[in-house]
């Protein structure tokens, strides 16, 4: 299995570590609600140094981009862009953000249990167009971190002059940290604020210790997977795949059909044209139980559907999930049953709004 260059960090600190898209990773250190607490509260600090960066450069970066991707990418410099790979049929490769320098230099940021499937589509797209771009996957090269929560700009601030609040979400900028030089983005995959840091790989384990030192609490895949479930932000392998479109998946924000082009757009149009057949709601269970990835769901003896993420959260008193429906079972109020080993529990349609309203921005 890899290692991230904090690995011997994670043992230091106690971590539990687990096996994740080929990579030895912490799952907790202290607990997954303990950790889930302390970035909602306070400040989490996340190893994600898996994730794959693959730049592209070239005359041709912006419009290739723009074609490869679902989501606009404007020539706004140092702003980041949330998109899709698609296939052809619309069926999501992977989701991304996407990093604009300058049009001839742009970074995509993408899930780690994707990168080769990614990197090895991309290259196939370019060697069948005239754009002028080189495609580098350059994930060896970077280590990337996370500093989630309220108290995250405070932390941060200790460790460099910039003001990090003239930062805008999805703004990003190279910049140094004690002296050492990151790329920083306001981002994250938690539902709170917080930033994104991308270095070098031993800069970044010397970071990851002066930021625990300054009071981020480390935390592990675990809660991250509950944080993001929590702001209701999808996971890929979950609530998408090569089999669902960024419409059934609840995702039209990550496509923009004003574009001239992109892989894909033929096929979405027909899907929209056509109405969607399915799509990802939200669930509350109403009997005792938690509902977990791939568990179906049913109307009687029909089957409407499978849960795509559920969790009894931190801090909830009932069991959530996301689940991809069929057309007639997406309004507020719709009971359905979801098979949880060998009992049907009763669950009711919901809003996505899991969050509690004391952690709402």
């Amino acid at each position: 299995m890899k290692k991230t260059a904090l690995y011997d960090v994670h043992l230091a600190l106690g971590a539990k570590m687990v096996e994740f898209a080929g990579w030895e990773m912490p799952i907790e250190y202290q607990g997954l609600t303990q950790e889930h607490f302390a970035t909602r509260q306070t400040c989490g600090l996340f190893d994600v140094s898996h994730m794959g960066e693959i730049m592209i450069t070239g005359d041709d970066a912006l419009s290739f981009t723009n074609y490869l991707v679902s989501g606009g990418v404007k020539p706004v410099p140092m702003r980041m862009t949330y998109g899709m790979l698609l296939h052809h049929d619309g069926g999501v490769i992977d989701d991304l953000m996407v990093y604009f320098y300058n049009p001839q230099k742009i970074l995509l940021v993408v899930n780690a249990s994707n990168l080769e499937k990614d990197v090895a589509w991309i290259i196939s797209i370019q060697k069948n167009s005239s754009y002028q771009v080189i495609i580098s996957d350059i994930s060896s090269e970077v280590g990337l971190i996370a500093l989630q929560g309220k108290q995250a700009s405070t932390i941060l601030q200790y460790l460099t002059t910039y003001p990090l609040d003239t930062l805008k979400m999805f703004d990003f900028e190279d910049l140094a940290l004690h002296t050492m030089p990151f790329m920083i983005s306001r981002s994250g995959y938690t539902g709170e604020d917080g930033f994104e840091i991308y270095g070098k790989n031993d800069d970044i384990v010397i970071l990851f210790q002066k930021l625990v030192n300054l009071g981020a609490i480390p935390c592990g895949l675990g809660c991250r997977d509950t944080l993001r479930f929590e702001a209701s932000m999808p996971l890929y392998g979950h609530e998408m795949n090569e089999t669902v479109n960024p419409f059934e998946a609840g995702l039209s924000f990550g496509v923009d059909m004003n574009k001239d082009d992109f892989i894909g757009k033929e096929a979405l149009l027909r899907a929209k044209s056509q109405g969607l057949k399915r799509k990802i709601v939200a669930l509350e269970l109403v009997d005792r139980g938690i509902a977990r990835a791939d568990y179906p769901v049913y109307d009687g003896d029909h089957l409407i559907g499978h849960v795509t993420t559920g969790y009894l959260i931190p801090g909830h008193d009932k069991a959530l999930a996301l689940a991809i429906l069929d057309v007639g079972y997406w309004d507020l109020g719709t009971l359905v049953q979801i098979q949880i080993r060998k009992n049907r529990v009763e669950a009711v349609v919901r809003n996505k709004k899991f969050l509690h309203k004391q952690y709402v921005k």
